[in-house]
């Protein structure tokens, strides 16, 4: 890969180390949910875990070849596809202005903006590449496999360890603060895995 997507290539290096298959990443991490929830074909998203390269794709084709993912991947309550009307309402424009951003690739900020948090898509869903929206879909998996690995890790990073390592020379409300902030952490943890 490019040096321009370097991030990804270290993201995969280290899911690599922590999971024991470098190289072979699509046997343990789910590739279907990854292209789900960043818009990648399957098959793209296998070839960049295994290390290959980035699809060449100009803006315009990317942002239509997403639009078209998510008419396709995201469905109705009643598990139908979403109409193109539907999806014009959904980003305040007409049926008409819908096909023609199909055609062009090229739809207002405002519009996509209104689709992308209507269905709960990371912010530049449209417009990353491909090597940046997988490098964003990685983190929170990246993030779960390091505290398994070093359960103490978020602790470190937070520096709530360097703080636990002052506890006998606190005063009492100093470490019930500390000891609230212990247990805020821990049910945040808890509340994401």
């Amino acid at each position: 890969m490019s040096d321009a997507h370097a991030p990804l290539t270290g993201v995969l290096e280290r899911l690599g180390e922590l999971t024991g298959r470098p190289g072979r990443l699509c046997e343990v991490l789910d590739v279907a949910d990854l292209s789900y929830r960043t818009g990648i074909p399957v098959g793209v998203v296998a070839e960049l875990l295994a290390g290959g390269p980035a699809p060449e794709a100009g803006l315009a084709e990317r942002v239509r070849q997403r639009l078209d993912f998510i008419r396709e991947n995201r469905r109705r309550p009643d598990g139908k596809r979403y109409s193109l009307g539907e999806l014009a309402a959904i980003a305040g424009t007409s049926r008409q202005w819908l096909s023609e951003w199909r055609k062009s690739g090229l739809p207002s900020l405002e519009h996509t903006d209104r689709l992308r948090r209507f269905f709960g898509l990371p912010p530049g869903f449209f417009t990353a590449d491909e090597p940046e929206a997988l490098y964003e879909a990685l983190q929170p998996v990246l993030q779960g496999l390091q505290a398994q690995a070093d359960p103490l890790s978020r602790l470190r990073e937070s520096g709530l360890v360097r703080l636990a390592a002052r506890a006998p020379h606190m005063n009492p409300r100093q470490l019930a603060t500390l000891a609230d902030l212990a247990e805020m952490l821990i049910t945040a943890e808890s509340a994401v895995n």
